[in-house]
């Protein structure tokens, strides 16, 4: 099915592809660095663990603030471009941590990167989204969506490889390294062919396009919401259990992010890919609760071994549902207000979900340390929402973009 996806592509559509991707996941790897020095930046200030965790939350609180900046700016003035500057300003504020002379000034860096970041998905899977060919929305979807893992994969290698000599202030400098994408996009990336200013000016306001379409972003909202705590509920935190919880050392912390991040890059593919042959909803409520069965070997097992078995089926399932995101969102957003849209809702449930860390560090520590009952009671129960919700929901497979209006027309 994917190389069926992959097939009639234009060069340019493949350039659009590499780019969105590589934009996620180096936003990601940036995002993941952080998750594994918790507890280096707690002992360099003098803090606990969960009073750093506040920069997670503030990262990710912030994001619907980017969200929604850069989704209009994409509505008014372009994908592309709006692309290009979020990028570059996620990297600088990235580089900036890594020099951060207290823990106030690096929250409020980290507040700000989540602005950034917040803009990235948004714009990038509207591009993408908006340019391929409809067949291929499904697997396109799987594979944007696997960039988060991959940034997470990458970031693991990072801190398994690099901590011990640059520590957690070296880690932070080299998330300037996506700030070379802009030079790609420059060059080999196209606007979208849903996009152009004329039509951007006749579309008129977006708050006018969001509030129309009210019922609908409720809905979407309270489903990412869901989802972010899913995500969120078993990644931000897992480093950290198994540091804490099993003493397990950034080597081997290291290897078993790499294996569910493996995990993950799989999972997301996968559901995606299945999800243009039988439906976004069925896809999701079937990769949710496929995780279930899985809990008791993610989160209560004893030796390195099975944690990394239970670790990759993990991701696998959650980055599967996640795999059907960006098209599931798209193709249910309105077409004039696309690249902001299915961002803006997306992190307004990130927002929502923006206490996970410090919801789980703060369970863990009244059960005595126990970071793994944290990890499964926030799994359990969002897995089952999201089914849920998504069974009572609705889904627009297939849906047809409206294309640019051209000088001539």
């Amino acid at each position: 099915m994917a190389i069926a996806a992959l097939s009639g592509w234009t060069s340019e559509q493949k350039h659009v592809v590499a780019a969105s991707f590589l934009g996620w996941s180096l936003d990601a790897f940036d995002f993941f660095l952080l998750v594994f020095v918790l507890k280096d930046i707690a002992a360099e200030f003098q803090t606990d663990i969960s009073v750093v965790t506040l920069a997670i939350l503030l990262t990710l609180a912030m994001r619907p603030i980017g969200a929604f900046i850069f989704g209009r700016a994409a509505d008014r003035w372009g994908r592309r471009p709006t692309l290009m500057v979020d990028i570059l300003l996620y990297s600088i504020l990235e580089f900036a941590s890594g020099f951060a002379p207290s823990l106030t000034v690096l929250i409020i860096l980290r507040a700000l990167y989540g602005v950034a970041m917040g803009g990235e998905w948004g714009v990038g899977a509207s591009l993408t989204m908006e340019t391929i060919p409809p067949h291929a929305r499904g697997f396109v979807s799987g594979l944007l969506q696997s960039g988060y893992p991959t940034g997470y994969f990458v970031a693991s290698i990072v801190y398994g490889t690099l901590f011990p000599y640059i520590g957690w202030r070296g880690m932070f400098m080299i998330g300037v390294i996506p700030a070379l994408l802009v030079l790609y996009i420059r060059r080999n990336v196209p606007e979208s062919p849903s996009w152009s200013k004329e039509a951007a000016v006749e579309r008129g306001s977006t708050l006018e396009v969001l509030k129309s379409h009210w019922r609908l972003g409720i809905y979407a909202v309270v489903l990412m919401t869901a989802f972010n705590f899913f995500s969120h509920g078993t990644q931000d935190l897992y480093p950290t259990f198994l540091q804490v919880e099993h003493k397990l050392s950034p080597h081997a912390v290291g290897i078993i992010a790499v294996i569910y991040n493996i995990g993950a890059i799989c999972g997301g593919i996968l559901f995606g890919t299945l999800s243009e042959r039988f439906g976004r909803r069925r896809c999701i409520i079937i990769a949710a609760l496929l995780s279930l069965p899985v809990i008791p070997l993610w989160a209560f097992s004893d030796s390195p071994v099975l944690l990394a078995i239970g670790a990759f089926l993990m991701q696998f399932t959650v980055q599967g549902a996640w795999g059907v995101v960006p098209v599931h969102l798209n193709e249910l957003s309105p077409d004039t207000a696309r690249g902001t849209f299915p961002g803006f809702v997306y992190q307004l449930g990130n927002l929502l979900a923006s206490v996970n860390a410090t919801l789980q560090a703060g369970i863990a520590t009244h059960f005595g340390g126990n970071y793994g009952l944290a990890l499964a009671l926030v799994a359990g129960t969002v897995a089952i929402i999201i089914a849920g919700l998504t069974a009572v929901g609705t889904e627009a497979k297939g849906v047809a973009f409206s294309k640019a209006k051209t000088a001539a027309s």
